[in-house]
């Protein structure tokens, strides 16, 4: 069973500077109230949030920010001896578009040449995986927006260019930067990364089948 020792550190990458926003502020209103708040739901002994934190903090992203709303002092606690900046979003009823524009509006948040958008609720991705979307930023130079994908199916994370941050800041609603990407005109590099940028947690099914161990309090 995989420990939190298992996350190596993180190196730097000397090109590209690229930031992880980390979207945790849902309000998990699929789960089962037996169940409660997804991201605190325990994988391998870690709840989702954390899990999902220490491989981006792992991995060649310059710096990590993420953005909490739903039960935000629950999920801040799990967050909190971590390398991570923390902004809270006080509009996360809205929709995940205001999550997206709290990351970037985090000061720093939008020096870097490029921001991925990682979701708390992926317990697939790996440090592997994060890095492998940086890397083909990189040899974009900064000019592509990046999609995880897998068979054929785009999926998450992406990583949003520079180019698109002030377009991204007046996003509103719950469709996130789907939309954004897809009616730019700046090109979209789909990178396979296996069944990992599918799968999410909404429901308690997905839960039991990802084998994940609830962290509400019964």
């Amino acid at each position: 069973m995989p420990s939190e020792q298992d996350f190596p550190g993180r190196p730097r990458s000397r090109d590209l500077s690229v930031a992880i926003v980390i979207l945790a502020a849902g309000r998990s209103s699929r789960m089962t109230p037996d169940i409660g708040h997804k991201l605190l739901a325990n994988f391998d002994g870690i709840p989702l949030v954390r899990r999902v934190a220490l491989r981006a903090i792992g991995s060649k992203a310059e710096h990590v920010y993420a953005v909490t709303g739903f039960r935000h002092e629950e999920i801040e606690d799990c967050l909190a001896d971590l390398d991570i900046t923390v902004a809270f979003n006080s509009a996360y009823t809205s929709g995940m578009a205001s999550s997206l524009v709290t990351g970037l509006k985090i000061p720093g948040a939008m020096d870097h040449d490029g921001t991925l958008i990682l979701l708390a609720d992926m317990p697939a991705i790996k440090v592997e995986d994060l890095n492998q979307l940086i890397m083909a930023f990189e040899n974009s130079e900064g000019g592509s927006v990046i999609r995880a994908s897998h068979a054929g199916t785009p999926g998450n994370p992406v990583i949003l260019p520079k180019a698109l941050y002030q377009k991204a800041l007046t996003l509103q609603g719950d469709r996130g930067a789907k939309g954004l990407i897809e009616s730019s005109d700046i090109d979209i590099l789909e990178v396979e990364i296996g069944e990992a940028a599918v799968i999410d947690v909404d429901t308690e099914a997905d839960l039991h089948r990802i084998r994940g161990v609830s962290g509400a309090k019964l």
